[in-house]
């Protein structure tokens, strides 16, 4: 097809659509790169709401503020059927969250910090003024309606000291009142299905010097300082009467769930060993009849999530196959009324989670990535079938509501932010048949942006791997351009076919600039199988090295990359793995890594976690030493020639500062081009916008540098004017329904 014809196609078919969608007018604008900016102001949808009638969808809408440096929610409301969506709050420095339905859908409950501390607020959906219902010296941290739509419970105080407080579930409610006066306060609780009881935990004891200690500023850290045991409670509504319903120093009472037909309670109980890593917790069911625990779980893994079927016939729990670390998850079934657990066999080679059980509790639905994709599964609890129910080019999730029917999906795909969607369990797999609740973003529609392709190569070892290229804006076969690499942490992760809107990637910003991006699901990476997952264990870089730099010599072969002007980044695992790359080659012009450990030996000790550098490196330092200084980049660190820049928080708990500390003293000695950029209190993730934004520009300016010849790499007059532009603008529409 002649190139003027296919744009004519493609000009008539974005009108037909347009003019179908309601955007005519944004069809006629011309499309703009994505910038900076964009990534840091896009909105995202949370904390989904059904109302009891299924009529309404209650919402919330995240916002950038940039005169306050922070990120806020608002409320917003949408009917199921479709159509505009209505903004119910209007707080641009304040945060509005956690909304719920009073149970006869009269008004809805959230909590807000608008005066203040989290206070409880009640509001009608036809709008009017929020009411606020508490006022609670030290804030909310919670809240529930019960099932019978009776009471709304909260819990409120000081943390170590919060108590259970209770208020009539009218829109009209006067002052609550308390329901616990426990001395040791009030930790996780959740309402009885009868609505009759409200189950909590709390510790067996306060030590009082601590904490008084704390007050008056003897504020040191004991490093892994024991802890009282945390025990299951029962407290009655109408008679306030408490009883307790575990004991002993054997566990802590972590996460619970309650079967329906509240016969039945599951627990996970938490070691109490001072040094416990969270993989010796287990399984515990607890029959409220007779008040018998039995534990049902004695392994070296941490189980998941907990599900009761909705005949409480059996209680469902999630584990890795066999119960061995880091192998696919299965589901594991324990019938209540006795009887061993078994696991669910299966030959789906991938993730099986607990998700959602059917009505009649012959199903249980999960979500998993397969590839570049996720979808939506079903399991047969009789045989372990696994059978895909959507095929959609994107990633998606579901959240069934048992009142009303609806299946609330997320979706998000390369040129769609994540929105909500509603379908029926029975037409999920009709794309046509989902109505579109959301469109937060309805700006993305304005931007030019990168093509993604999904492509497959031959590694080394004959091994198929996939990653994701997206191509530079304006893209002409045969051209080639420059290529930036990036690394996905994990590694037990990948990317995939989802909307790349964060400062970690951000590649659409890349493709209008005129760079190829491509992103390899190396070995280690998920939704690839077990064996593709598990495989570097004991061999952590070699063959994932491998994976990648044998994808870029295919887009070399196909003409799309300029070897002369390869980039790489990484962040965490893609750091770990960039720093390998920096000692392994010089083919690129420059590497960014981010939160990239360089010495397996001290990191060892330095981050929170040891039981997945045991896993990877095949035991602890001291007992298998060479191996670990044999993957450790420091140990090859005279080979490095590549410029990088190496960016780090400054209270990552898991890659430690010391590790980007060590590659950079390293590469200062040896003459290597080098930057740093230490990030204050920070964690293993940049939370703050005004940081975000710092490492997507030195970052990309670093790339400029070293790939095209364009100073300087980090230009602090840009940043402030953007900065300062930003703060000028008038507040932008929340949502563009």
């Amino acid at each position: 097809m002649k190139p003027r014809l296919r744009r004519f196609l493609w000009i008539l078919i974005g009108l037909v659509a347009s003019m179908g969608g309601g955007h005519f007018a944004a069809a006629q604008r011309p499309q703009r790169g994505m910038t900076f900016m964009d990534v840091l102001e896009l909105r995202t949808v949370g904390d989904p709401a059904l109302s009891p009638d299924g009529k309404w969808l209650l919402y919330t809408v995240t916002t950038l503020n940039w005169k306050e440096g922070k990120r806020f929610r608002d409320l917003f409301l949408v009917s199921t059927s479709g159509g505009p969506s209505r903004q119910m709050t209007f707080t641009a420095n304040r945060d509005e969250q956690s909304p719920a339905w009073s149970r006869d859908g009269t008004f809805f409950a959230f909590l807000s910090d608008r005066e203040g501390n989290l206070q409880l607020y009640f509001m009608r959906p036809d709008g009017g003024e929020a009411r606020r219902v508490t006022d609670h010296k030290d804030g909310i941290e919670r809240f529930a309606f019960s099932r019978d739509g009776r009471w709304l419970a909260f819990t409120a105080g000081k943390e170590g000291e919060r108590q259970l407080w209770l208020l009539p579930a009218r829109f009209d409610a006067e002052k609550p009142v308390p329901l616990t006066a426990h001395e040791t306060g009030i930790l996780r609780w959740e309402w009885s299905p009868d609505s009759r009881r409200i189950y909590f935990t709390s510790p067996d004891f306060v030590d009082k010097l601590d904490r008084e200690r704390r007050e008056k500023k003897f504020d040191v850290r004991i490093v892994d300082q024991p802890k009282p045991p945390v025990h299951l409670w029962a407290v009655d509504v109408e008679t306030k009467a408490v009883k307790r319903w575990t004991s002993g120093s054997d566990y802590s009472v972590a996460s619970f769930v309650i079967s329906k037909d509240h016969r039945f309670l599951a627990f996970r109980g938490a070691s109490t060993f001072r040094y416990a890593t969270g993989e010796e917790a287990e399984v515990y069911r607890l029959d409220l009849t007779t008040g018998v625990v039995e534990q049902l779980t004695r392994n070296t893994v941490s189980e998941g999530a907990m599900s009761f079927s909705p005949d409480g016939a059996w209680l469902a729990f999630t584990a890795p196959d066999d119960f061995t670390y880091m192998r696919n998850l299965r589901i594991y079934l324990a019938p209540t009324r006795g009887g061993s657990v078994r696991e669910l066999e299966t030959t789906f080679d991938g993730d099986v989670s607990l998700g959602f059980w059917g009505k009649d509790g012959k199903t249980i639905y999960f979500t998993e990535g397969v590839g570049v994709n996720a979808h939506l599964f079903a399991i047969s609890v009789e045989t372990g079938r696994v059978t895909p129910l959507t095929q959609e080019i994107g990633v998606l999730s579901a959240t069934f509501d048992e009142d009303t029917g609806w299946l609330l999906l997320t979706f998000t795909d390369p040129k769609n932010p994540p929105d909500f969607y509603i379908t029926t369990l029975d037409k999920v797999g009709q794309r046509s048949q989902w109505t579109r609740l959301t469109r937060a973003n309805p700006q993305v529609e304005e931007l030019a942006l990168g093509e993604y392709e999904t492509i497959r190569w031959k590694s080394t070892d004959g091994q198929i791997v996939e990653g994701l290229l997206i191509k530079p804006v304006g893209y002409e076969p045969g051209r080639r351009y420059p290529l930036i690499v990036q690394l996905h942490g994990g590694p037990a992760a990948a990317y995939m076919n989802s909307f790349a809107g964060s400062y970690s990637t951000y590649v659409h910003v890349f493709a209008a600039n005129g760079y190829a991006v491509f992103q390899p699901n190396y070995r280690g990476s998920s939704n690839y199988g077990e064996r593709f997952k598990m495989q570097i264990a004991g061999d952590y870089f070699r063959q994932g090295y491998e994976d990648i730099m044998s994808g870029v010599d295919e887009l070399i072969a196909r003409g799309i990359a300029d070897p002369e002007k390869l980039g790489m980044m990484g962040w965490s695992a893609g750091g770990h793995f960039s720093n390998w790359t920096l000692v392994q080659t010089d083919r690129f012009k420059a590497i960014s890594t981010g939160a990239g450990a360089v010495n397996w030996i001290s990191m060892y000790a330095q981050t929170d976690v040891q039981v997945p550098r045991e896993f990877y490196f095949k035991g602890r330092p001291y007992e298998n030493w060479d191996h670990y200084v044999a993957v450790s980049p420091i140990r090859y660190i005279t080979r490095a020639k590549t410029p990088t820049l190496i960016h780090v928080g400054e209270a990552d708990p898991r890659v430690p500062r010391p590790q980007s500390e060590e590659l950079h003293m390293a590469l200062k000695k040896l003459g290597v081009p080098t930057e740093f950029i230490i990030y204050p209190n920070m964690p293993h993730g940049l939370t703050n916008p005004r940081y975000q934004l710092v490492k997507m520009v030195a970052e990309f300016q670093w790339f400029e540098k070293w790939l095209k010849g364009k100073e300087p790499w980090l230009d602090w007059k840009v940043l402030l004017d953007t900065l300062r532009e930003e703060e000028a603008k008038e507040p932008k529409p929340t949502d563009g329904r």
